[in-house]
């Protein structure tokens, strides 16, 4: 039998892990990526061994093309043919533009956004030859309304929308679809690094008086893997509590 399988980019972070249990609780074999020579990678792999075994930790570097194409070959000769792609590997590096390194802006294009090409690109040629895929990339709300100190960041979310609607146009004949969702503030260990009164702030910022669950972006992410959501493409899913509304 054929087994379901999914990647998720940043599969091992804050919102990337709960993701990856979700889907592999939900019948995916799931390939959980990782950075390079990440010390969490062998101790992940084997808490995971224990409590979800279709959970596959692999390292690589997102923003290599080539490596990308490598190791998407990889995972369909190993585990078999990749049906869903979440693009969820993203950093941050902060500061005014004003005082912004040309590093500083390149490492987040690189990891946010060029990796979105990198995986997709390698990813949608079997996608088309199988005519079927699921292709959800993880953007934010600092992508729809901008931020302070973020122009890097925000611009990297930022385009995952037009990539994903102009290749929701290319593939939505091919029963492909192409979507993003777009978090909040969502309860991540970063966000619990915090000073309490900060956070109270931030919430009162928030409609809904509360932060986000990462559960509750890894459900829409099953949601959208799902056979049944084939006339869902080109869209957004804004899950921010009411904080912004497009």
């Amino acid at each position: 039998m054929e087994r379901n399988v999914a990647l998720v980019t940043g599969g091992l972070g804050g919102i990337g892990l709960v993701i990856s249990k979700v889907l592999s609780e939900n019948g995916f074999h799931v390939v959980a990526g990782c950075r390079p020579n990440s010390a969490n990678a062998d101790k992940y792999q084997g808490e995971l061994a224990m409590t979800h075994p279709n959970i596959t930790v692999l390292p690589f570097n997102v923003g290599d093309y080539h490596e990308c194409q490598r190791v998407v070959l990889d995972i369909e000769e190993s585990h078999g043919p990749i049906k869903v792609l979440v693009n969820n590997a993203g950093i941050t590096k902060d500061g005014q533009l004003k005082k912004m390194t040309e590093d500083q802006w390149q490492d987040v294009l690189s990891t946010n956004l060029d990796s979105v090409f990198n995986l997709t690109r390698a990813a949608l040629g079997p996608m088309l030859e199988r005519q079927y895929g699921r292709i959800i990339s993880i953007s934010s709300i600092n992508g729809e309304k901008g931020q302070f100190g973020q122009c890097n960041y925000a611009a990297a979310k930022a385009g995952m929308y037009g990539f994903t609607k102009s290749l929701a146009q290319e593939v939505a004949a091919k029963g492909i679809t192409v979507n993003t969702i777009s978090p909040g503030y969502i309860e991540t260990d970063m966000i619990r690094a915090i000073k309490p009164e900060i956070q109270e702030a931030i919430k009162s910022q928030i409609p809904v008086k509360r932060f986000g669950q990462p559960e509750e972006i890894a459900r829409c992410v099953q949601f959208l893997a799902d056979e049944q959501a084939g006339y869902i493409t080109g869209s957004n899913l804004s899950v921010n509590g009411g904080q912004h509304m497009a």
